[in-house]
């Protein structure tokens, strides 16, 4: 192992760090100035403008899944990163808040009725979908066309939904001249996370890998952990700063991204590149049933209106087995072969 290499690797992450944190600064309080200016609500803002951007590196993933006849690794990268984005990121934020702030009962808000119908459908496409598509096996081109134009029309179903502001005002139009720049400096700060949470991922592998661990170890973690760590970082931003109708439209609205957006690109590009593919989706039961499993949780506490410290320690118990479940298949496919 060479010592500058894992200094120069570490001097990374910690740089990568500091920018995680500024850049998931800059996404949150401009995201916040969008969700007022236009009167979508933070969870729609969430679900749309956020989860889209936060979801870049599985459609990455997906892309070059797609161009190299690696489907497989876009399909799994997918249903893994729904459930660690509400088990772990959930759990922790619950967790950390009840510290924080021991008298707080619950990390849910009271959201607008909108709002909630757009959570639940959200968690109802991101549960049904996959378990759809375990139980007739296969997955083609025309199933990838559907889950697209179903990310289309819903995102453009939702972009009509107003939430009147809380305090009654309206926009005046010195504030709607300053949307185009909150925007931009939304998707600048997303582009911030993203790229750095890129580093952060390579430097941890390139550690990891000269400490002589498989690389199929480091896929199974700290790759798919890192394709999470944009939605980790800003929502758990967003939860300490105040701001959990946002934090829960983006984990949510990513979950519904993954399923009809980065899916359905991840089947039907292979088509226009004229290579189709039938993808057997038995191979992703225990991945479905782990999503399935966290989606139905998920769904308890929003009804009930809770989410505690008690929630989110079964949130992170669920996550470890996920992880040891994951580790142990890894384990175990060389010895089947």
């Amino acid at each position: 192992m060479n010592g500058l290499d894992v200094i120069a690797n570490l001097l990374i992450i910690l740089i990568t760090l500091i920018i995680l944190d500024q850049a998931s600064h800059l996404t949150i309080t401009n995201a916040i100035k969008v969700s007022d200016i236009t009167q979508l609500g933070k969870t729609s803002v969430g679900f749309s403008l956020l989860a889209f951007s936060t979801s870049l590196p599985e459609l990455s993933v997906a892309f070059i899944a797609a161009f190299t006849g690696e489907a497989a690794i876009s399909v799994g990268n997918v249903l893994g990163s729904n459930v660690v984005n509400i088990s772990l990121i959930v759990g922790l934020a619950a967790l950390i808040l009840y510290f924080r702030r021991p008298r707080a009962v619950t990390v849910i808000p009271s959201f607008a009725k909108e709002e909630l119908g757009s959570l639940y459908f959200g968690l109802f496409v991101s549960s049904i979908i996959p378990l759809s598509l375990v139980y007739i096996a296969g997955a083609g081109w025309l199933v990838g066309l559907i889950l697209i134009l179903i990310f289309v029309f819903y995102t453009y179903q939702l972009s009509k939904i107003r939430i009147p502001r809380e305090d009654g005002t309206s926009v005046s139009e010195d504030e709607k001249k300053k949307l185009k720049r909150y925007v931009l400096f939304t998707f600048v700060g997303v582009a911030g996370v993203v790229a750095s949470a890129y580093f952060l991922v390579e430097s941890a592998a390139a550690i990891a890998a000269m400490a002589g661990i498989r690389r199929q170890l480091i896929g199974a973690t700290i790759i798919a952990f890192g394709t999470s760590l944009p939605e980790l970082t800003l929502d758990l931003r967003a939860f300490l700063k105040g701001h959990p109708a946002l934090a829960l439209g983006d984990i949510i609205g990513s979950s519904f991204v993954n399923i009809t957006l980065i899916l359905g690109i991840t089947l039907f590009v292979p088509m226009l590149l004229g290579a189709p593919l039938n993808m057997d989706m038995l191979i992703f039961q225990d991945l479905v049933i782990f999503s399935l499993i966290t989606n139905l949780f998920f769904w308890y506490f929003l009804s009930i209106g809770r989410l505690s410290w008690k929630e989110g320690a079964i949130f992170l118990f669920i996550y470890l087995l996920f992880l040891a479940s994951t580790l142990g298949a890894i384990q175990l496919r060389p010895a089947a072969t």
